[in-house]
């Protein structure tokens, strides 16, 4: 199947300032069932583009720009090919088929920065238990948390600011995807899982209704022995197939920010900031 993005975001400013660095992170990573057929990213200013890959493997384009402006404007086009993924296509190792499990020594060193919590405090999910109190199955389990997630966290769309804390999640009982991100992120670490966040996009579910549909979405990805590193979506309460294209993965949201920079200027000045995210089915091949 074939599909395009179009994403466009567009910074406007009273005044002309000026711009530090701007990294960009949002080129899909690509993988066994998404492959990248057309690539063009076009940015205000003349500044050259310049690639990169950082400690998590994220392709990173950076600009630098000479000159002040009014308008700074990102725009991205990319064609994709994409194969039909089944999010419970593995097979986990047998010492990893019931929960709670052991992580191979081996890969402990590799894992640990992944299974260290990033908050402090008990973080309770109504309707769901984290298994300890005897054997539980691995995917029985991780289904039951991801749909808890769904059913007590109400969807907001936030456009800008920085992920709650997942006990603010929580006592609110709503949140961003970025925000359900963090919860799930820092519940799977609770529980011994090696755990990182995910930036990216998400196509139209062949039969979902999804949250966040039509924008940049953001996700988990948990480390499961056998089958690797499997994604879940605790906003839309569904494991991650074809119709989810990561562009960055990392252990903190900053790490997959999908633009990064500021703007310089002497004082404080009124600024805005639009985006828009188009889908585009079966885009023309010879593109």
């Amino acid at each position: 199947m074939q599909l395009g993005l179009r994403y466009e975001t567009v910074y406007r400013y009273e005044e002309p300032v000026a711009f530090s660095r701007h990294d960009l992170r949002l080129i899909p990573r690509g993988d066994r069932f998404s492959r990248v057929r057309r690539f063009s990213l076009r940015v205000d200013g003349g500044s050259p583009v310049r690639f990169s890959r950082d400690v998590f493997d994220n392709v990173i384009a950076s600009f630098f720009f000479s000159e002040p402006m009014l308008e700074l404007r990102f725009d991205l086009e990319i064609d994709l090919e994409l194969e039909k993924k089944d999010a419970f296509d593995f097979i986990l190792e047998s010492s990893a088929v019931e929960m709670p499990f052991a992580y191979d020594p081996r890969l402990i060193p590799i894992l640990a920065p992944y299974i260290k919590r990033q908050t402090i405090g008990l973080l309770i999910v109504p309707n769901w238990r984290p298994p300890g109190q005897g054997p539980a199955g691995t995917v029985s389990a991780l289904v039951e948390l991801n749909h808890a997630l769904r059913d007590c966290i109400a969807y907001e769309r936030r456009e800008e600011g920085s992920a709650r804390s997942p006990a603010e999640t929580l006592r609110l009982g709503r949140g961003a995807c970025r925000d359900v991100m963090v919860l799930l992120a820092e519940l799977l670490r609770g529980a011994g899982l090696a755990a990182r966040v995910v930036s990216g996009y998400m196509g139209e579910g062949d039969s979902l209704s999804h949250r966040a549909e039509g924008s940049l979405h953001a996700w988990t990805e948990v480390f499961l022995p056998g089958a690797g590193w499997v994604g879940m979506d605790a906003t839309n309460g569904v494991f991650c197939d074809h119709n989810f294209i990561a562009a960055a993965v990392g252990l903190t949201p900053g790490d997959i920010t999908p633009i990064n920079g500021k703007y310089l200027h002497q004082g404080t000045i009124r600024s805005e900031m639009t985006s828009r995210l188009e889908m585009v089915r079966d885009v023309d091949r010879s593109l």
